[in-house]
């Protein structure tokens, strides 16, 4: 399984009126994981040739992260099948390891040229794992 794990600390901006991340704020380090996971496992050709839209998206918040806590996130591709992709996202707390919001996710991989679906080549496939 290819994944990618990053490393964010939270800042103020971060945060919202109750002074912990925002539920937004976490769809936002979602959609940027998911973004750069897909950057970092295919080629530029794959990059032009191709891009995914959101079907599906599910969340669950299971613990707040508050001002200048390091957060983990998580994310590998759990199942690809015909045009679909299902991404999962998961983060922690770095220091206490609390799981806080996992995320299941259903995308669609489009051809950039129709801007149709796609079925999911093998090189992308080969790529998530």
């Amino acid at each position: 399984m290819n994944s990618l794990e990053q490393e964010i600390t939270v800042t103020k901006n971060d945060l919202d009126d109750l002074n912990h991340v925002n539920n937004v704020i976490y769809i936002q380090w979602i959609q940027e994981i998911a973004k750069n996971h897909w950057k970092n496992l295919v080629s530029n050709e794959i990059l032009n040739n191709y891009y995914w839209v959101l079907l599906e998206h599910h969340i669950q918040y299971h613990n707040p992260a508050f001002l200048d806590e390091k957060i983990k996130i998580l994310t590998y591709i759990e199942k690809t099948e015909g045009v679909r992709s299902n991404r999962v996202v998961e983060i922690y707390n770095k220091r206490t390891n609390q799981l806080l919001v996992t995320s299941k996710t259903i995308w669609c991989l489009i051809n950039a040229k129709t801007n149709k679906p796609n079925r999911i080549i093998d090189e992308i496939k080969n790529a998530f794992g």
